[in-house]
């Protein structure tokens, strides 16, 4: 059979493309795997005391976990779409996380020097990334499963994009339970978790969304 020949005959009576695809496979992501993070960060290590949310350091915690998974999850949504711009959100990503190192930088230059790399260490560290990436599993499988339904050309970095979200769906999962308040520790090692899950995603990217 000639080439255009099984072009027209897969395409007869397709039909239009359904609307919002994308967005109904990825959607029930965000929330399904924010509450697997949640309540593993719960189950694990129980939740912060209400009096720490006095000091900026869980804010900013929360805030940057958050935006990084809105950034994370329009990027993976053009990268669902074959041939869908892709420039903004990957530079959107950048951005945001140069911005978290920037504010950690300034934590750590505000800081007393004696003081600078304990607070970087706090008493978490070794661990942190760890938990972060851990608690992105869920979010990770159900992002490759929404992104297996649609059609990403690139796969590694179809991949790289679902893990940074997964990721920060555990990093805002840690965040509720994670008692660090330093902001350099908060832009070093979440950052680190959020890499961690991206590289795992981006590793399973072309084993699990392979055309």
């Amino acid at each position: 059979m000639k080439t255009d020949d099984l072009i027209t005959l897969l395409a007869r009576q397709a039909g239009p493309a359904p609307r919002h695809a994308v967005a109904r496979r990825l959607a029930p992501v965000l929330p399904l795997g924010l509450a697997a993070s949640i309540a593993g960060a719960g189950w694990l290590q129980g939740f912060v005391p209400g009096s720490l949310w006095a000091q900026p350091g869980p804010w900013f915690k929360l805030a940057y976990a958050l935006a990084m998974a809105a950034m994370a999850a329009w990027w993976c949504a053009r990268l669902a779409r074959p041939a869908a711009p892709q420039r903004a959100p990957a530079r959107g990503v950048l951005l945001l996380g140069a911005a978290a190192l920037a504010v950690g930088l300034l934590g750590w230059q505000a800081a007393p020097e004696a003081g600078r790399l304990p607070q970087l260490l706090g008493h978490s560290a070794a661990r942190c990334p760890w938990a972060v990436a851990g608690l992105a599993l869920p979010a990770l499988g159900a992002g490759l499963w929404a992104l297996r339904g649609l059609a990403p050309t690139h796969p590694r970095r179809a991949g790289f994009a679902v893990g940074l979200l997964a990721g920060a769906l555990g990093a805002a999962g840690y965040a509720l339970a994670c008692t660090e308040l330093a902001l350099s520790f908060i832009a070093v090692w979440y950052s680190l978790g959020m890499l961690l899950a991206a590289a795992l995603g981006a590793w399973a990217g072309p084993r699990v969304l392979r055309w």
